[in-house]
């Protein structure tokens, strides 16, 4: 009886063991189906603000967040979006399914907005508008179009520098994609005879890349003799432009004005590709509401697009979200809202380019024998100040000033309590 007992321990044992064996055996097995997953990069600007938060220096400044802030440095809402919210609660709307291109009512708004009321392209009905998750889903999502019907040349050319996620949508995507010249580091402005060289130089049918107001990251826009230029050079050269207009109304205050660039391509004769966000220039940034046009030269053609981009959309996510959308429409649609929106759009633009005044009257005001126009000469949220890497990080070791290291700054974190301290501090490092 005990030989027995013993054996059948030892056999349980030995099950365990195996059991053991075979589970860890499981474990490192499934733990490899990841196993060729690299680490990847951190976000530059979730690296500023984490530091930023950690700082306890009562006069600490984040001027990397890509968002605009009051002059108390708290998020704005809108009060045309605040009243727009009210209207919508309202109405009492279900939350059935917006079509997959979103909803017409919103996607001809949102065009008449970037080309004009009486543009030929709403007459004509040779746009495809469909509704996008904000500017970067508009993006990708034509961009995305273009790698699986672009007839010719599948190659992006993007400004030096660009904002960083146009490359990065473009690596996932594996659409091959190079930069022509645009930013002068030397004037801090725009770089016009090297931008019309390499254009030149662009093969025929490639898509470029064009910023339509407040080019992000460095705040420099061509003036409009400069986009006429570019405009034959890019014609004659039988190149494809496609326009990111992320800050319409945001860079002058003034929505026509910052829509020329697009209208002007339009009015020459281009077929253009227009990815539109209201994130920055209506604050609804967390709503994602955007859109995408493609405009196709007829109606047919347009309607043939339209079913293609509709069946990538499907695949994608289905339908757009109507939330933002709705919000984007009550005010487009609705004219004393949409005047309430002009107001707000301009008083924020309005505060953007008082602080870029200020901050170079600071930085002047100090005795600095640097020029600083180009602070007052670019536009929009962002500005490349033209500091060197060792200057900020100067000012954020001793200033606790916080940017990033090729000296673009939010011109949004700036108000009028610390844009003294600002001017005082970038006098100082590059004195």
């Amino acid at each position: 009886m005990a030989h027995a007992l013993k054996k059948l321990s030892a056999q349980v044992i030995k099950n365990n063991n195996l059991e053991s064996i075979i589970s860890n055996a499981a474990v490192r097995t499934n733990s490899t189906w990841w196993g060729n997953v690299q680490m990847g990069p951190p976000d530059v600007i979730l690296g500023i603000t984490e530091a930023y938060k950690k700082d306890s220096h009562p006069q600490k400044v984040n001027l990397g967040v890509g968002a605009y802030r009051d002059d108390e440095g708290k998020p704005f809402v809108l009060p045309s979006v605040r009243k727009a919210e009210e209207i919508l609660h309202k109405k009492g709307l279900n939350h059935e399914y917006a079509p997959i291109s979103g909803e017409a009512s919103y996607t001809d708004a949102v065009a008449k907005l970037a080309f004009g009321e009486d543009s030929p392209v709403i007459k004509e009905k040779t746009n495809c508008t469909v509704q996008t998750l904000s500017g970067t889903g508009a993006l990708r999502l034509g961009l995305e179009f273009i790698t699986k019907h672009y007839a010719k040349n599948k190659e992006v050319w993007f400004p030096a520098p660009t904002w960083g996620n146009h490359p990065q949508i473009c690596n996932m995507l594996n659409l091959p994609h190079k930069k022509y010249r645009y930013f002068d580091s030397k004037t801090n402005g725009f770089d016009l005879e090297g931008a019309l060289e390499d254009i030149c130089k662009i093969p025929e049918g490639s898509i470029v890349m064009l910023h339509a107001c407040a080019h992000n990251p460095t705040g420099v826009d061509p003036k409009p003799e400069d986009w006429a230029k570019l405009s034959q050079v890019i014609r004659e050269k039988k190149l494809y432009p496609f326009f990111d207009m992320a800050y319409q109304g945001f860079a002058t205050g003034n929505v026509d004005n910052d829509a020329f660039a697009v209208r002007l391509f339009v009015k020459d004769g281009h077929q253009v590709t227009l990815a539109q966000s209201f994130a920055k220039n209506m604050g609804l940034y967390g709503e994602r509401a955007g859109a995408l046009t493609f405009l196709c030269g007829d109606a047919d053609h347009a309607a043939k697009v339209m079913s293609q981009v509709k069946i990538m959309v499907r695949t994608m996510y289905s339908n757009p979200p109507l939330y933002g959308a709705r919000l984007v429409q009550e005010i487009l649609l609705n004219p004393e809202l949409k005047q309430q929106w002009l107001v707000d759009v301009k008083s924020m633009a309005d505060r953007i380019i008082s602080m870029r005044t200020q901050l170079r009257a600071g930085i002047e005001g100090a005795g600095n024998k640097h020029p600083w126009q180009h602070i007052t000469d670019q536009i929009g949220m962002f500005c490349f100040t033209g500091l060197k890497p060792d200057q900020v990080e100067r000012l954020t070791k001793e200033f606790h000033i916080y940017l990033t290291k090729d000296g673009r700054i939010s011109v949004a974190g700036i108000s009028s309590k610390n844009v003294n301290y600002i001017a005082e501090a970038m006098h100082k490092v590059t004195c």
